[in-house]
C-alpha cells in the first residue's frame, strides 16, 4: 500500500521495529513484507513456547508449521480452532482467527488443511496529506491444503497449497486517481521431519519447513508496484526426555529467515538535490523488479553489510514443555530478534489441558519494554486454542 496513513501500517511498524529507540550507530533495515498475518502463529501451543513448532510432536496445527509432521499424529483426526486479539496494547479490535485439521488415510498418508482469517478491525482513511477519507474494514485470509506421507518410521515430507486473499483498502481511491483493489497471491509450503525417538518417546527430533514460497501480491493494476509475501525457510529441533509413565520434558530450538530481499540503504536526507532523489527512487524500483525464485536465493547474500548482517536476519526461537499424564502441560519460551531487524523479543509462557477427545491451550506474551512508546506492542498477547480429536483410541499427548 502506499502512502495513506492506514492505522494497521502503524501498528505493522512498531511490530517491526519493536517500538524502542536505537542509537545512532544501530542501522535499522528491516526486511518487511505484504501480508504479515503470515508470520503471526496461529497456534496456543507454539505460542506458549516462544512460537517453537516445526520438529515438536506432531498435532491439529501442524500443517501451519511443518507438513512433515502430519502423518505422525497418534490420532486418526483432528482439528485446532485459535482465537488471538492482537495488538492488545494499541488497538481493542483486530484479531486473528484460524482454523486447521488433518485426517490420516492410513498409517502413512494423511490430508489437512487450514484457514486464517485476520481482521484489522474499523480504518479511517487519509491521504498522503492527511486529509479523512473514507472508512473500511480491511481483512485478511489465508486457506491452504496439503498432503503429508511417510517415507519410514522416522522420516515424513509434505507438500501443501494456498491462496491469499489481502483485501485492505477496496475502492479506495489515494492521491493521483489510484484505485486499491484487493491483493491476491498463491504459494506452496514444503515439509520434511525427522524423528529420533525410541519406542517410549525419548530423543531427537528435526525439521525443516520452507512456506509461503509464491507469486508476489498487488494492490493496484500498476505491475511495477508488486510486494513480496512472507516466504521462509525454517529449521529446528527438539529433544524430549521421558523421566517414567507420567512426565516426560522436552527442550527445542527453531531458526527462521525471510526468502525476502533486503532493502537497499536509501540516503534519508535526499534534500532538494534530484540527484539523491532520483538514485534512491531507481533503487527501490529495482528492489520492487526483483524476480521471485532468484529473490529466495539472493536473500542469502544481498545484506548491505555482509554476512554479518545476514546472520542478524535469523529469528530465534527457544522453548519447553512438560507434560503430566499426557493430560496437562506447562510450557514456556523465549522469542529473539535482532535490534536492527524488527527487535521483537518477549518471553511467553503457557498450558494445556486434555480431557477425552478434547484440549485447550492458552498461551500468554509476558510484558517487555519500559512504559508508553517504549512497551512492545506485542505485550499482554493472549491466544486460545480448542482441540478436538475426531477419534481417541489412541491416548498421544496432542
Amino acid at each position: 500500500m502506499r502512502a495513506s496513513a492506514f492505522r494497521f501500517t502503524a501498528a505493522v511498524t512498531l511490530i517491526l521495529t519493536g517500538g524502542v529507540s536505537l542509537k545512532a550507530q544501530d542501522q535499522i533495515n528491516v526486511v518487511t513484507t505484504a501480508v504479515p498475518f503470515l508470520r503471526i502463529s496461529p497456534d496456543a501451543r507454539a505460542g506458549g513456547m516462544g512460537d517453537l513448532a516445526i520438529a515438536t510432536s506432531a498435532d491439529a496445527s501442524s500443517s501451519y508449521f511443518n507438513l512433515g509432521k502430519v502423518p505422525f499424529n497418534t490420532i486418526k483426526g483432528g482439528i485446532n480452532v485459535t482465537y488471538t486479539p492482537w495488538l492488545k496494547k494499541l488497538v481493542n479490535d483486530v484479531y486473528l482467527a484460524s482454523m486447521s485439521g488433518y485426517y490420516k488415510l492410513d498409517d502413512l498418508q494423511a490430508i489437512s488443511g487450514s484457514l486464517r482469517y485476520f481482521s484489522l478491525g474499523d480504518i479511517q482513511f487519509t491521504d498522503e496529506n492527511g486529509n479523512i477519507g473514507s472508512t473500511g474494514r480491511p481483512r485478511e485470509f489465508g486457506i491452504d491444503i496439503g498432503y503429508s506421507r511417510r517415507l519410514s518410521d522416522r522420516t515424513g515430507v509434505g507438500l501443501g497449497l494456498k491462496y491469499i486473499n489481502s483485501n485492505l483498502a477496496q475502492g479506495y481511491a489515494g492521491n493521483g486517481g489510484t484505485t486499491y483493489k484487493p491483493g491476491n497471491a498463491v504459494a506452496a509450503d514444503l515439509g520434511f521431519y525427522h524423528n529420533r525417538q525410541n519406542e517410549a518417546g525419548q530423543g531427537w527430533s528435526f525439521g525443516v519447513a520452507l512456506t509461503n514460497l509464491g507469486s508476489k501480491i498487488a494492490y493496484t493494476n500498476n505491475a511495477d508496484q508488486k510486494d513480496f509475501i512472507p516466504a521462509n525457510l525454517g529449521f529446528g529441533t527438539t529433544y524430549t526426555r521421558v523421566l517414567d509413565e507420567s512426565n516426560k520434558f522436552t527442550i527445542g530450538a527453531d531458526f527462521n529467515k525471510l526468502l525476502v530481499p533486503t532493502p537497499p540503504q536509501f540516503d534519508p536526507n535526499p534534500g532538494n538535490d534530484p540527484t539523491v532523489a532520483e538514485a534512491n527512487t531507481k533503487k527501490a524500483q529495482e528492489y520492487r523488479q526483483q524476480g521471485i525464485l532468484s529473490s529466495w536465493f539472493k536473500s542469502f547474500a544481498d545484506a548491505p553489510e555482509g554476512a554479518s548482517e545476514e546472520f542478524k536476519e535469523f529469528q530465534v526461537s527457544l522453548g519447553a514443555e512438560y507434560w503430566y499424564a499426557n493430560q496437562f502441560a506447562v510450557r514456556a519460551g523465549y522469542f529473539f530478534e535482532d535490534k536492527t531487524k524488527g527487535n521483537r523479543r518477549y518471553f511467553t509462557t503457557g498450558v494445556g489441558l486434555k480431557y477425552n477427545v478434547f484440549g485447550l491451550n492458552f498461551s500468554y506474551l509476558i510484558p517487555s519494554g519500559g512504559t508508553g512508546s517504549n512497551q512492545n506492542p506485542l505485550s499482554n498477547t493472549l491466544r486460545f486454542s480448542l482441540i478436538f480429536d475426531l477419534d481417541n483410541s489412541d491416548s498421544g499427548n496432542e
